[in-house]
């Protein structure tokens, strides 16, 4: 079978890849491809799975995604509303198809939105 006609290829790079690592005290959660209802509770796992670690700050990587869906956004109000006060929760996202729903919808109005990891954490840090 040929490569064209096997489909875990595509279907691979359309699952959403979620990895958490420490930068000092920030936890970044980077997420590729699809946040959809399949992928969401991958995302909200490893939220909470940062969170544990006792961060000053989580910031979500949106950069490599290419379509969030509002179950993505939903994770992303949640995180919001569970995390301790203590803990900042900031979003990279730019482009249309992360940082414009975000915008549409209020909740880069409830969390702090960053077009790149190194703004979001130059500003966590200072």
């Amino acid at each position: 079978m040929s490569s064209q006609q096997d489909p875990t290829p595509s279907r691979a790079a359309a699952v959403g890849e979620v990895e958490e690592r420490r930068v000092g005290d920030i936890s970044v959660v980077a997420v590729s491809g699809t946040v959809d209802m399949l992928t969401a509770p991958k995302l909200e796992a490893a939220i909470a799975a940062a969170a544990q670690s006792s961060p000053s700050a989580v910031v979500v990587d949106f950069t490599a995604v290419e379509f969030l869906a509002s179950a993505g956004m939903g994770v992303l109000v949640a995180a919001h509303g569970d995390l301790s006060p203590r803990v900042k929760l900031s979003v990279v996202a730019d482009g249309p198809a992360t940082s414009r729903p975000l915008r549409l919808v209020g909740i880069a109005d409830i969390v702090d939105l960053y077009a790149t990891l190194d703004e979001a954490l130059a500003a966590l840090q200072s």
